[in-house]
C-alpha cells in the first residue's frame, strides 16, 4: 500500500512517499480504508524533532495519529457489525499517512450521519480541544473573550464554541484573508498581529478593561501581550506555542492582578474526556450548529507540501491529507 515515510528528522522534504505491506488486524483491532487523515501543527514538530511534550517515534515512521474512513477486516473478538462503517481512528502518534491503518476498537468514533468524513476529522481533535479549553475557561455570557490564530484549526471553533456560549469575540491572526474569515465566524471584532499595537487595539474593543478570557495559543511575544491585557480577575488559558516558546506568566504578576493563569498543562487531562467531547463537537456539527473550517487539502504524495503550508502560518483553518 501506499504510505508516507519519515526516515529522518528534519524540515518538510522528509516527508517521503513509498510502499509498505498491507496491515492486518490483530485480536480486538480493525483495518481502517483510509480516506483522510488530519494533521496538527505538533506533528509538524514531532517530524522536526523539537516537540518537548511528545516522545520521539522510531525512525522510520509513518506519520498521522488520526484518520477518518471505512472499517474493513476486523480482527478476533470484534462485533462483525463495525466492518463498513464510517468512524474516526485515533492511531496515537503514528500510522495515519497510509492507504491503510490498524486500530484498536475502543479507539473508533463512528461519524454521525449528515456529516462527511473530511468535517468529522477536521472537528475530531481541533473540536475536542476547543470545547475541553472552553468549558476549563467557564466563559460567561456578555465576557469578552480574545483568542490568538483565530483562523486555525483550533482557533476557528473557539469562536464559534465562544459565540455559542454569549461571549463577545475578538480574533486575533494575520493577514485579511484571515481576519475576514474570522468575521464571518462571528467576531465582533478582529485584530492583525502585524499591528505593533495590536494589543492596545484589544484593549480599546473591550472597552479599556481587556478580555476576560484569553485563549493563547501561540505564545512567545504574542502570548505575552495578550496577558498583559487580560482584564483583572480574568481568565488567560494556554494551549499551545506555535511561536516556539510556551508564554511564560509571572505568577506574582498574575496573583496581583487576580488573572487565573490556565496552563498547558491543563491538555494532559483531556485524555479521559477526549472521545465525549468529540462526539459532541461532532453532533453539534452534524446539526449545522458548528461549522468544521476546512482551509486547504493535499492528496498523499504532497505531505511535504501540507506540513510546510502549516508551518507557514499560511493555512486557514484544518488543513488534511486525502487518500
Amino acid at each position: 500500500m501506499r504510505v508516507v515515510w519519515v526516515t529522518r528528522f528534519g524540515g518538510p522534504e522528509v516527508l517521503v512517499p513509498g510502499e509498505a505491506p498491507d496491515p492486518v488486524a490483530g485480536p480486538g483491532q480493525v483495518v481502517v480504508d483510509v480516506s483522510v487523515a488530519g494533521m496538527t501543527f505538533v506533528e509538524t514538530q514531532i517530524r522536526r524533532g523539537v516537540d518537548e511534550w511528545h516522545s520521539r517515534p522510531a525512525l522510520p515512521y509513518v506519520p498521522g495519529g488520526t484518520v477518518a474512513g471505512r472499517v474493513g477486516p476486523v480482527g478476533e473478538g470484534v462485533e462483525p457489525g463495525w466492518s463498513g462503517r464510517r468512524v474516526i481512528a485515533d492511531l496515537g502518534q503514528s500510522g495515519g499517512f497510509a492507504e491503510r491503518a490498524v486500530a484498536g476498537v475502543e479507539n473508533l468514533i463512528p461519524v454521525p450521519d449528515g456529516l462527511g468524513l473530511r468535517e468529522a476529522i477536521a472537528l475530531h481533535t481541533d473540536g475536542s480541544t476547543a470545547l475541553g479549553l472552553v468549558e476549563g475557561a467557564r466563559i460567561g455570557a456578555g465576557e469578552w473573550v480574545l483568542v490568538e490564530a483565530a483562523a486555525g484549526g483550533v482557533g476557528t471553533l473557539l469562536v464559534q464554541l465562544a459565540r455559542a456560549a454569549g461571549a463577545r469575540v475578538v480574533g486575533a491572526a494575520r493577514g485579511a484573508r484571515k481576519l475576514d474569515l474570522v468575521r464571518e465566524l462571528g467576531a465582533e471584532a478582529v485584530v492583525d498581529y502585524s499591528d505593533p499595537d495590536w494589543a492596545e487595539r484589544v484593549r480599546e474593543v473591550t472597552g479599556g478593561a481587556g478580555p476576560d478570557v484569553v485563549f493563547d495559543g501561540v505564545g512567545g511575544a504574542i502570548g505575552q501581550a495578550a496577558f498583559e491585557v487580560t482584564a483583572a480577575g480574568g481568565r488567560f488559558s494556554v494551549h499551545g506555542a506555535s511561536s516556539g516558546q510556551v508564554t511564560e506568566v509571572d505568577p506574582a504578576q498574575a496573583r496581583g492582578r487576580g488573572v487565573e493563569v490556565i496552563g498547558i498543562g491543563q491538555l494532559f487531562g483531556f485524555g479521559p474526556k477526549m472521545r465525549g467531547w468529540a462526539e459532541r463537537v461532532m453532533a453539534e456539527a452534524a446539526a449545522g450548529r458548528i461549522l468544521p473550517i476546512i482551509g486547504q487539502s493535499f492528496p498523499l504524495e504532497r505531505a511535504a507540501e501540507a506540513h510546510a503550508t502549516i508551518e507557514s502560518r499560511s493555512a486557514l483553518g484544518k488543513t488534511l491529507l486525502l487518500i
